[in-house]
């Protein structure tokens, strides 16, 4: 019998049963998957506090900065923390690192909280690491995800004994080879013994999704599917149409055709969003909120609408960190009224509402265990 990953098992066996089915299933069979929902103890929101960044009203949350950003592109240190995961098995369900000016810091602290990434990357697996790099832009503009975040998961993932890691992702404004290059993930992930992948258009797979809510089929990269662990990356960042791309959202570019996913209806493009999200499973979602884009998302409209706020969110629940990072928003733009409403109650983005009625994670946050880390 050929042998499959658990991603891929649970991403087949989710078109027919469902998550709760899946999770159910293993449980019976004396296995405790990763991300399995569970009961954890409510943690508070950590404080977001005031300022001013070229014109644009930010809460003042530990290791921000309250200067434009054009004269911060400096790299940060190239020697990291090292954080060692607490010997106790009682670990968060989210964590939230913020502070200091170095994000593979805060992204170690982060992954360490959830249980370490060995918890999430066997010995010999072939990792897919799936970054924000849809455009050409250097990262102080918040367009694609924080290089040294991406590089920090790449060594980690070595760390814990991968056999292989690829970091991957499908451009829409410019090639791989541009992308990579200019926001500089290419540059760390290399340094960390990644490989990268460019697109090969005969690698994208037709595939069915009997069970999707909204997308039936799509062309799937197939390094993504036959990965044993993915881990997405997204950057947290405005969007003209659903308003913010998070984790969830970051998943379209592991598809050949945005198109299927667009849609004139939001609440269509939602479902979508959401179907995806139910196929790909990733192991991980790290989202990078070192810099993010407040204003004229996806590609951005300059520096004057990026504010810096040095923070790594990471569980192995992708639709409850896109739910906690919707609180990163009304604070720094508190005239915005969908930013408000999102701050209110993280359905109210409409993909992790249907993430969590689906089971693809959970959204009430009140109820989740939350550690709140201090970097730096």
């Amino acid at each position: 019998m050929r042998k499959i990953s658990r991603r891929k098992f649970l991403s087949l066996f989710t078109q027919s049963a469902g998550a709760a089915a899946v999770f159910q299933l293993l449980e019976a069979c004396g296995i405790k998957p990763a991300a399995a929902p569970g009961t954890a103890t409510s943690t508070p929101f950590g404080p977001l506090a005031s300022g001013v960044d070229n014109g644009i009203s930010i809460a003042n949350a530990p290791g921000s900065t309250n200067t434009p950003l054009p004269s911060d592109t400096l790299a940060p240190t190239a020697e990291a923390a090292t954080v060692t995961p607490s010997p106790t098995s009682d670990f968060a369900y989210l964590a939230v690192a913020r502070g200091g000016d170095d994000p593979e810091a805060l992204t170690r602290a982060a992954v360490a909280a959830i249980g370490g990434i060995g918890k999430f990357v066997p010995r010999g697996a072939k990792v897919l690491i799936k970054p924000n790099a849809c455009v050409i832009h250097d990262y102080t503009y918040a367009a694609t995800t924080n290089p040294w975040v991406v590089g920090a998961l790449v060594k980690m993932c070595f760390e814990a004994g991968a056999g292989k890691v690829l970091v991957f992702d499908f451009p829409f404004g410019g090639t791989c080879a541009e992308t990579y290059k200019a926001s500089k993930i290419e540059e760390q992930a290399t340094a960390a013994g990644a490989q990268m992948e460019y697109v090969d258009t005969s690698k994208f797979v037709q595939t069915n999704l009997p069970n999707g809510h909204s997308l039936h089929s799509a062309k799937f990269y197939s390094e993504v599917v036959n990965a044993d662990v993915v881990i997405n990356v997204p950057i947290a960042k405005n969007h003209s149409t659903t308003w913010v791309t998070l984790g969830m959202k970051n998943l379209m570019g592991t598809i050949h055709d945005r198109g299927a996913i667009h849609s004139d209806v939001l609440d269509t493009m939602d479902q979508r969003i959401a179907d995806l999200a139910m196929y790909i499973r990733p192991e991980l979602t790290v989202v990078d909120a070192v810099r993010i884009m407040m204003k004229g998302g996806p590609q951005g409209t300059g520096l004057r609408n990026v504010v810096k706020l040095d923070t790594v969110i990471a569980s192995a629940d992708i639709v409850a960190v896109d739910a906690y990072a919707t609180k990163l928003f009304a604070p720094l733009d508190p005239s915005n009224n969908f930013y408000k409403m999102i701050l209110t109650d993280p359905n109210n983005l409409g993909y992790v509402k249907y993430g969590a009625e689906w089971g693809i994670g959970r959204s009430d946050l009140a109820n989740l265990k939350i550690s709140e880390i201090s970097v730096g």
